[in-house]
């Protein structure tokens, strides 16, 4: 027994455990002058480092120090690159457990110049989307299937945007997921290692929110039991900036690309149930609102973008519709863009599964948008009945898509341009707006 025991042993030894393998990634996130995430996921514990150089100057390689992946994170791993010149577009390559990986597609991150006192704004576009729905069949609802056009993903990273703006829904729980650690790792664990995403997270810089699908259950609030991991959970899978830009927690978040700002805000950790009677109506919540209204104020970028999950603008009293949830709150967010004297102020938004823009002119001293961008891969459905008060004719697509926005032009003269492209990658629509005109 003990021969057989001691063989077992050395048989054991002898018979190397599987080599990790890298399974997602690696993605580029946040983009600052000096400094860029790169996210990435393994399928087991491995020692991992991104070496990099710029591009065209292999001679200038460096290498991050090595980070092991961590099992308790699904196995996912945050490089924070620093030490980087601004306006620099670089490779790079992953080592894991001492060996560089070849890579599948382009990879390449940038990080943003240093324009200020020395040139007008660089140009430069973001692609945007929201509502990815991928299937898989074990925990789907039975019928048809509900996600399709995945395609879309390679149409994006063939736009060669400097980077992606997912607007919620970016996965979708399902039953059995939301409820434990181990089923929301799982499935944005699935959604992240879909082959036609490899492309576009190699290639581009993303930023993202979430909605309710990504979040907890369907219509969730701030009485999901699991909020807290569901923030873990997404801050393990998104490479934002590291902070909860209103101090309270949630996703809220900020960034800027040049000239243009983004106002990450975070529609489900405090807003009351939807169907409350007594309390106060909250979607965003005061704290979010104060550091809302303060950000706004201080912020000189061109073109100010307030970005959530749900629509903001949308007259309809209706089902999630801020209007309908929180009249209160969004009447005091559009009073105090106004008697601050805000300028260049513009809404994205997803969640509705098709794309339309939104025109709202009365109540302000210029024009408020909002955009609409939805769904990537998620089904489409037309708006509802009672929608249309602040539409721009023509703007309505319902089918699958993907936002393309362009910003060019010399200093306090820039221009914005919408575009919307099919899965396919065609425009469809467009619209332009001049930063004079958001005065």
């Amino acid at each position: 027994m003990r021969r057989t025991l001691i063989a077992l042993i050395l048989v054991a030894i002898a018979v190397p455990l599987p080599a990790a393998q890298l399974i997602a990634g690696p993605m580029p996130g946040h983009s600052a002058m000096r400094a860029v995430k790169v996210w990435l996921q393994t399928d087991a514990p491995a020692d991992l480092a991104i070496e990099y150089w710029p591009q065209g100057e292999p001679e200038r390689r460096a290498a991050t120090p090595s980070r092991s992946s961590d099992p308790d994170r699904a196995f996912t791993v945050e490089f924070d690159i620093a030490g980087l010149q601004p306006g620099t577009e670089y490779a790079y390559q992953v080592l894991l457990d001492g060996s560089a990986l070849e890579p599948r597609f382009d990879q390449r991150f940038e990080t943003q110049p240093l324009w200020q006192w020395r040139s007008d704004p660089p140009a430069f576009r973001f692609a945007l989307g929201s509502c990815s729905y991928v299937n898989e069949p074990l925990y789907d609802r039975p019928g048809k299937p509900y996600g399709a056009g995945y395609r879309v993903f390679d149409s994006i990273a063939d736009a060669r945007p400097d980077f992606m703006l997912w607007l919620g829904d970016n996965v979708y729980y399902r039953e059995a997921d939301w409820d434990s650690a181990s089923g929301m790792y799982a499935r944005f664990s699935h959604t992240r290692q879909l082959a036609e995403l490899g492309r576009l997270l190699s290639s581009t810089h993303h930023y993202a929110i979430w909605d309710d699908h990504d979040y907890g259950p369907n219509d969730s609030d701030r009485g999901y039991a699991h909020r807290a991991l569901a923030l873990q959970v997404f801050n393990d899978f998104w490479p934002n900036p590291d902070f909860s830009a209103a101090g309270t927690g949630g996703v809220t978040n900020y960034f800027e690309w040049h000239d243009a700002a983004f106002f990450l805000l975070d529609n489900r950790y405090f807003r009351q149930a939807n169907h409350r009677t007594t309390g106060r109506h909250t979607v965003l919540g005061p704290d979010q609102v104060e550091w809302l209204i303060d950000a706004l104020r201080s912020s000189r970028a061109s073109f100010k973008f307030v970005v959530m999950g749900g629509q903001f603008l949308n007259s309809a009293e209706a089902d999630e519709n801020y209007i309908n949830l929180a009249p209160g709150e969004r009447r005091g967010i559009l009073d105090r863009i106004d008697s601050e004297d805000i300028p260049g102020v513009l809404f994205l938004s997803g969640d509705r599964h098709h794309a339309v823009l939104m025109k709202k002119t009365n109540g302000t001293d210029y024009p408020l948008y909002e955009w609409t961008v939805s769904p990537l891969t998620a089904g489409p459905s037309a708006p509802d009945r009672g929608e249309s008060q602040y539409r721009v004719d023509g703007s309505v697509f319902v089918e699958r898509n993907f936002g393309l926005a362009e910003i060019s032009g010399p200093r306090n003269d820039r221009i914005l341009r919408l575009g919307l492209r099919d899965i396919d990658g065609n425009e469809v629509w467009s619209y332009s707006i001049r930063q004079q005109d958001l005065r």
